[in-house]
């Protein structure tokens, strides 16, 4: 008989095993990353363009290229290519954003060689026909136009601007001038030059077969480096700032401020410690603000780490009329993170629900490449995750109201809010 009062014995792990990748530099010079695993007939093909936000010498112009590129070639409607992906079982994605631009394939094994050739004809005659260009531009402003009636959209967009600033990469947002300014050359500009530095990651079942014919295929495209390119200006904006929105009866609240990069030797310490913040629901904002005040239906602290640069944020929408109260129950926790220790209860949750969350990631072939390919495009140590959580698994109460101290001071955050 089940017995349902005994719990199963606990497991307690640190391990992270990532699947260890196979590294081949093609004949165009092409580096081509095989992460092979899972026992499905599918697998994932990523090209990793150096095409980001980051890269715009045209507000727009990463976004609109990236949406664009795959609506036509030289001899295909983007119904046409649509209808033959079908066919094939396969599905074709484009994500933009603010450092890379990444195209992603997704096909069956058997389908692959008539998916691939598909592939390079949209890689090496894009078209980006004006017909699709209008309806893309008219897609976005209408979007925008929802967007813009949001307060949790205005909230995010007004944090990151006072963060950054309006004319840097990572605080910028589109608006509709930038839309509208755009033409059909400067985009077809921006793919020829930007659009030729890339990498390739390649997850799933992976045979000798399969990876042949990966290898013929991207051989035949042309690679050409880009230049870094760096934006230092970083111009902070108002620290506290309070827009009112006509007719809203409730306010989106935002905190932030710049913060460390992965690269970073504090970053893992600043991680965790956000985690403990306002990183999951067992968290101190959420015990205090939702549980025990009722302020909010989810408030959450988050670090977002870039490419350049990186920055923290807390957020949560409210009645307009808390929206003072709620800065002052965050500013109350912040305190209390600089100036108590975390006692040992709370601390060994906090751990043992981030390392599980993360060790629970990476349950296909298609997770464990997402997980090495941030440690490639940062430049990160092979041993990335595993000493994550090894400085996890021993890092003390004290060091972390040390890292309080030194990153969670709460007269360095900017205030918004909206509403």
């Amino acid at each position: 008989m089940l017995d349902r009062i005994t719990p199963p014995p606990s497991n307690r792990s640190t391990s992270f095993d990532l699947i260890q990748p196979t590294k081949i530099t093609l004949s165009n010079g092409v580096l081509v990353y095989f992460i092979g695993g899972g026992s499905q007939d599918v697998l994932k093909l990523d090209i990793i363009f150096k095409a980001g936000r980051w890269f715009e010498n045209q507000w727009g112009l990463s976004y609109f290229t990236s949406n664009l590129v795959t609506k036509g070639t030289a001899s295909k409607t983007s119904f046409e290519i649509a209808q033959i992906f079908d066919l094939y079982g396969a599905h074709l994605e484009v994500t933009s954003g603010l450092d890379y631009v990444t195209l992603s394939l997704y096909s069956l094994t058997s389908k692959l060689e008539s998916s691939l050739v598909l592939l390079l004809e949209i890689l090496s005659v894009p078209s980006f026909p004006e017909k699709e260009l209008q309806q893309s531009k008219s897609i976005y402003l209408q979007n925008l136009k929802v967007n813009q009636e949001k307060t949790s959209f205005l909230a995010s967009k007004l944090i990151r601007k006072n963060i950054f600033g309006e004319q840097h990469p990572y605080g910028k947002e589109l608006d509709e001038n930038d839309v509208e300014s755009l033409a059909a050359k400067q985009i077809k500009d921006f793919y020829n030059s930007f659009f030729s530095d890339f990498q390739v990651m390649v997850s799933g079942k992976i045979d000798d077969k399969i990876q042949s014919q990966i290898i013929k295929s991207l051989s035949s495209l042309s690679q050409k480096a880009v230049n870094e390119i760096t934006n230092s200006n970083v111009v902070i904006g108002s620290k506290h700032q309070m827009t009112e929105k006509e007719g809203s009866v409730q306010a989106s609240v935002r905190m932030g401020k710049r913060s460390v990069l992965r690269s970073h030797k504090d970053y893992v310490d600043v991680l965790f410690l956000n985690h403990i913040f306002g990183g999951f629901f067992g968290s101190r904002l959420m015990k205090n603000i939702r549980e025990e005040k009722g302020l909010t239906y989810g408030i959450y602290s988050a670090l977002h780490a870039m490419k350049h640069d990186s920055y923290m944020v807390i957020g949560a929408d409210v009645n307009k009329e808390n929206r003072v109260l709620i800065f002052e129950e965050i500013r109350s926790e912040l305190r209390r993170l600089c100036n108590v220790l975390i006692d040992n209860e709370e601390l060994d949750t906090a751990r043992y629900h981030f390392i599980g969350s993360l060790q629970a990631e990476i349950t296909t072939p298609f997770a464990h490449a997402d997980k090495i390919r941030n440690i490639l495009t940062n430049n990160l140590d092979q041993q990335y995750y595993t000493s994550m959580i090894e400085r996890i698994d021993s890092i003390t109460a004290v060091e972390l109201l040390e890292t309080a101290n030194k990153y969670f001071e709460e007269d360095s955050y900017i205030e918004v809010a909206v509403g």
